[in-house]
This record gives structure tokens, sequence and C-alpha cells, in this order.
């Protein structure tokens, strides 16, 4: 009989492995470490208690309040020199001879000269004072003696005692004696706080002045956080910009090297000064440094603008105060005032404000418009707001391209003749379509008789990159896009820039981005207002506005991208630019939500506008239809519009028309125009009723 035996007792020893031997080494305690030297402790401590930020605070207190007091001591003594030398003076002379004003050197020298002279004739003053002095105290003292004596004798006649006669005159040796004694006794204490309140003058003028290390100032003085510009900060923001012609002149002139500035003034948002460069210093030497400048005046690169007015070797800073730049400014004329209405030829837009915070208005008139930038930067809203003002002369036409098709021109229909909404190819063809039939239009108004006025045809197209590299071609395979001379839409906005100014046919771009493939330099030269946003580089700057204006000191490629939003460096003689710059930055507007109430405005003008959302391409037409579609529900049209808006419908067709071929048509079927307010017109009656009596014709045919 076997047994079985259940362990119940798991064992923790594993199986020893006859086949394995392990052999232990025993390694002995290594030894203790050996403790940190007494010395070197201190030392950390000493290090650490040095460099610990409470220390480093408090010695930069002990050494800014030292100095305070110290360099308070020198400006005094600098300006006790000054009052009494001609040292001023010399240094005046010093800096207007740097400077080349021959003319202020000579007045200094004039002054000087008086200064001189006044002083001589103290000086000789001072030989003779001594003898006057002393004959003063002489005559003083015996008056006083006697007036004393006089006193006493009164006294003693009216005592009868002889010995008050000295009474007055021993009282008052007694309350001398009294005022020395109080001397004595004052004359240490007084000592001391007097030469207290010496040194808290000095300390005073001293912090006033900063005359201290900049490490040593406080944090918001370093910083320089709303520090306001004054002469002093200027010449030293110039002397530390790394020029050393400029920085050499700037030491010659002593701490006069603010005769180098013109009148510091209030300027918008800021302050503004020229600057008159020394000799051998050029203006391009201080446009180039930027930067530093902004950060020499404790301020971002942003916030100062430097531009070239008309006097030579003078540079013109505009400084904005601390942070001003980057507060919104006030909503459009066009949304607070809703009797505001346009004027194309004398009036000008409301477009924002300057840098000074001046109203900048822009014209409109005869000028073709170009604004580029980067993305999302504003340049839609500033270039609709140009149109929603204009919209307001209710003789302006429109023919819109909008070739982002997001909504953003929505409400421009049923105001503009022509409103093509898209990004596709398409719509590329389309709106190229469109400029052509502009085209025709302009030709034919070139061939009316001379002095024959015209309505303003504005001519946008909004992303006009995407048609410039649309790679569409039509049947004869010429390209829709490109910068060739088979390109359709190129070559169409080339012929408007070329002679539509005089024909009031004008043509309005907005492009994203330039480069010489998506914006020809034919188109951008062609522009007559160019204005862009921010962009990233000088050479895309040049390109938006031309050398002559970068050269000028424009710099879009130095605005910051989406914190400048809406921001635009316009060069156009059709805004008001400061003498001698070439360029001008504005802070144009931003309308949105009320740009529908403009627009409804705008329409209530009219007499109605039948917005085309694509252009015609077919060859059969039915020409009275067509002038009863452009009709719309105004009651009457000038034949002038209907022949610009027929134009605009089918350019193939009606491009070529002129009034006698509209007025054939309308007098075959008995709707021929007639002149009401001394123009002609057609009415929509007429036409309606020729259309109503032809179609009763053809069915009474057909039966």
């Amino acid at each position: 009989m076997s047994e079985n035996v259940v362990p119940f007792h798991k064992h923790t020893d594993p199986p020893a492995d006859t086949a394995t031997v392990t052999t232990l080494t025993v390694v002995p305690d290594a030894p203790p470490a050996r403790p940190v030297p007494l010395w070197v402790r201190s030392g950390r401590a000493v290090k650490t208690a040095v460099m610990h930020e409470r220390t480093r605070s408090a010695g930069r207190s002990v050494v800014r309040h030292s100095l305070y007091t110290f360099n308070g001591g020198r400006i005094v003594a600098r300006r006790t020199w000054d009052g009494r030398t001609g040292s001023r003076y010399e240094r005046m002379i010093r800096a207007a001879e740097a400077a080349g004003n021959l003319e202020a050197a000579e007045e200094w020298e004039e002054r000087l000269q008086r200064f001189r002279a006044a002083r001589h004739h103290r000086r000789m003053d001072l030989l003779h004072s001594p003898v006057d002095a002393a004959k003063g105290v002489a005559v003083g003292a015996g008056m006083s003696i006697g007036l004393l004596v006089a006193l006493g004798i009164v006294m003693a006649i009216s005592t009868g005692d002889a010995g008050h006669v000295v009474t007055p005159l021993s009282a008052t040796i007694d309350f001398i004696a009294l005022l020395i004694r109080i001397v004595q006794v004052v004359w240490g204490p007084a000592l001391t706080i007097g030469l207290f309140l010496a040194l808290l003058a000095l300390w005073s003028i001293g912090r006033k002045q900063h005359a201290a290390p900049a490490w040593a100032l406080p944090a918001n003085v370093r910083s320089g956080e709303g520090e306001p510009i004054t002469p002093s900060i200027v010449v030293k923001a110039l002397r530390d910009l790394g020029v050393p012609a400029l920085a050499r002149a700037i030491k010659e002139m002593g701490d006069a090297g603010a005769s180098m500035l013109g009148p510091i003034t209030i300027a918008g948002c800021g302050v503004e000064v020229d600057v008159t460069l020394p000799s051998g210093v050029s203006t391009n030497e201080v446009q180039n440094k930027r930067r530093k400048l902004a950060e020499n005046l404790t301020r971002h690169e942003h916030e100062v603008f430097i531009t070239i007015p008309q006097a030579a070797r003078t540079v013109r800073l505009w400084i904005a105060d601390s942070g001003a730049l980057d507060e919104p400014i006030g909503p459009s004329p066009l949304v607070t005032d809703d009797t505001m209405t346009a004027d194309y030829a004398k009036g000008k837009a409301p477009w924002g404000q300057d840098l000074r915070g001046d109203a900048a208005a822009l014209s409109l008139y005869q000028r073709h418009l170009l604004i580029t930038g980067l993305s999302n930067q504003g340049k839609t809203v500033a270039l609709r707001s140009l149109a929603l003002w204009l919209s307001l002369d209710r003789s302006v036409q429109f023919l819109i391209g909008d070739l982002k098709g997001v909504g953003d021109w929505a409400m421009f229909d049923g105001l503009a003749t022509t409103l093509i909404q898209g990004p596709t190819d398409e719509h590329v063809i389309q709106v190229t379509e469109m400029v052509e039939g502009a085209v025709d239009e302009m030709n034919r108004r070139i061939q009316a008789p001379p002095g024959t006025t015209f309505p303003p045809l504005i001519v946008l197209v909004d992303e006009a990159q995407v048609a410039f590299m649309c790679p569409a071609k039509d049947a004869d395979k010429r390209p829709y896009g490109g910068s060739k001379a088979n390109s359709r839409y190129f070559m169409a906005v080339r012929k408007i820039h070329n002679q539509g100014r005089a024909v009031n046919v004008l043509m309005w771009q907005g492009t994203q981005d330039p480069t010489n493939e998506n914006l020809p330099k034919l188109v951008r030269e062609g522009a007559h207002t160019r204005a862009s946003l921010a962009l990233g580089t000088e050479s895309q700057a040049r390109m938006a506005l031309g050398d002559k204006a970068v050269d000028g000191g424009a710099a879009p490629n130095l605005l910051r991208p989406g914190l400048d939003r809406g921001t635009l460096v316009v060069a156009s003689d059709g805004i008001t630019i400061p003498a001698g710059q070439s360029s001008i930055t504005v802070r144009t507007h931003y309308i949105d939500d009320a740009a529908r109430a403009i627009t409804d405005r705008a329409k209530a003008l009219r007499d109605g506008v039948t917005t085309l959302h694509a252009i015609e391409r077919t060859e059969e037409h039915d020409p009275l239809a067509d002038i009863a579609a452009i009709i719309g529900d105004a009651p009457r049209v000038r034949t002038k519009d209907v022949l610009a808006r027929l134009a605009a419908r089918n350019a193939g067709a009606y491009g070529g028309w002129s009034f006698l071929d509209l007025k054939r048509v309308l007098d075959d079927a008995g709707a021929g125009p007639y002149k009401s307010d001394g123009v002609m017109v057609v009415a929509r009656d007429r036409v309606a009723r020729a259309l109503a009596n032809r179609d009763s014709e053809g069915s009474a045919s057909a039966d």
C-alpha cells in the first residue's frame, strides 16, 4: 500500500543545482567620503549669499543712491560752472559748427561776447566794492551808536539818573552776546542738518536725472516703459546707434547734441522730431538701424518710423507712445454718419487715420488701385471700404470679381452691374471676360465724340493672384492666366491701365503675397495708388510699393502680421503725404456687419440695378429682351448706361454698339429713346410694351 504525501508548505529556497558552483567574493567596505573643507563650504555660502537676488537688489540700491548724490553734485557743479563761465556758449558754437549751421554759430558767438562784457563790468565793480562796503559799515555803526546814546540821554533826562545814558548801548551789547551764545549752541546741529539737506538736494537732482549706470537703475526705469521722449533721450539713442561718425560728432558737441533736433511735437499717439545729421553721416545709416534705434528709445521696432523729409541730411522720427499702436481706432464715418454721400470727382474716401491720429482720406478720381499683403491681414476690408464709400455716388458703376468666393462682396448684389464670386477656373474665365468687356466699353468711350463725359466704371478684382495663376486655356489655346502677351487676363488689365483712366474706366485689384508670378511687374507699375499691408520681405515691399517708396522709408515688411492687421503703407498722390516723404502709414477703419447697411443706402440712391452673376457667352441674343433685362425695375435709364450694361452683359454682341445701334433697335420696336431732364433715356414701360406686342404678334402668326 502506497501513501501519497501532500506538502502544505512551499519551499522558499530553490533547489540546489549540483552542476553549478557559485563563488561569493566579499568586498571590503568602501572608505567614508572625505568631509568638505570648511573654507569650501564657507565659500559656497558666501557665493550663494552674494548672488542672491535680494543681495543684488540691495547692492544696486546702494550704488544707485550713492551715485545719485555724487552725480547730482557733478550736475550742480556743471550748472554753476556754466552759469559763471562762457562754456555753455562755446559748446553751442561747436554744436552749430558741427551741424553746419553757421548762422546759429554766429548768433551764439554774439551772445558769448555780450556775456563776457557783462562779466567784465561785474568784476570791475568788485574792485571798488570793499572800500564802499567798509565805508558803509563805519557809517552804519556810527549812526547806530549815536542813536543809542541819544536814546540813553532821553532816558536819563526823563528819570534824572545819569547812568541811564549807557543803558540802551549796554542792552544792545548784551543782546548781541546772547545771539552769539545761541549761535554757538545751534551751530553744530545746524551745520550737520544743513549738510544733510544739501546732500538730500544733490540726491534729488541725481534721481530726477537718473544719474546712475543702467544696471543700477530700478527695473521699471531700465525697461523704459512709459518713459517720455526728451531731447536727451533722442540724442543718447542716436549716439549709441553704432555709427562712428555720428557718435564722434555728438561727443564733440558735449551735452548740446540736442542742437541736431528740431522741436519735439505731439503727433497723434506719439511724437515727431526732425534730426539734422552732422556732416559725414548719411540718412540710410540711420534708416538701416531702425530696430536698434527703437530699442535705444525703449520702444518696439514697430513703434518707431523713420522717413526722409525734404531737408538735406535730415531724418524724421515718429515715435509712438508705448502700446498706443495696439489700441483700435474709432469707427468709420460711413458707419456713424448715415447721411454721408460720395463725390467721385471731388471727394475723398474716409479710409482711416495716419500715425499722427489725423483722418486719412483717399481720392479715387481717375486712379488705378492695387492693394496687396499677406493673407488675413485686412486686404479685402480695406479695399471694400473704398468701394462702399464710392457706392454712395449714384453715377459710379461696378464690375466686381471676387475670386475668394466666401461672400465678402455679397452686399453688392443689386448694386454692381456684374458680381462673380468663386475661386474655380470657371470663375476666373468669367472674371476675365468681365474685364475684357470693360476693355470693349473703354474702346467705345475712346471712339466717342470729343467732349463726351462718361460715368465712372470701377472694374474690381479681389484675390487677383488666382487669375494670374490660372492654368486654363480657351479654344484658341490662349491662357487666361500668366504674364505673357497671349494671357487674356493680363492683357485686359494692361489695356485698362494704359487707356482707361482718360475715360473713367478704372482697374482695382487686391492680391496676396506678391511675387513676379502672381503679380507681374507691368501690372504692379500700372497702378496709381499702391498700398500694402504686412509683408514678409523687403523684396516683396518693393514689388508692392516700388523702389522709390521703399528707399524713402516705406517698410510694410516691418509691420507685424496679425497684430498690425488693417495697417497699410500707402504710396499715392491721392492721399496727403507729409512733404518730402514718399509714403504714409494708414490704420484703416474696420467695416464688417455695417457694410450691408451702407450698400442698402447706396441702392436707395439708384434707380435699381440688375446684377449679372455670370457673363453670357452664347452667340444667340435678343437685343430687345436684353435691354428689358438690364433696365430692371427702373422707370427709365439713360442711354449711355444702357449701352454700358449691355456691353457688360454680352461683350461679344454689344461691346461695339453705339447710340445709333441702340436707337435703331428701339425705333424698330416702337420704343425709341427720348429726352428727359436734358438727357436721352430709355423707358421701361415702352420696352415692356414693345416686347408684349412682339410676343402677341408672334403668337398670332403661329396660330
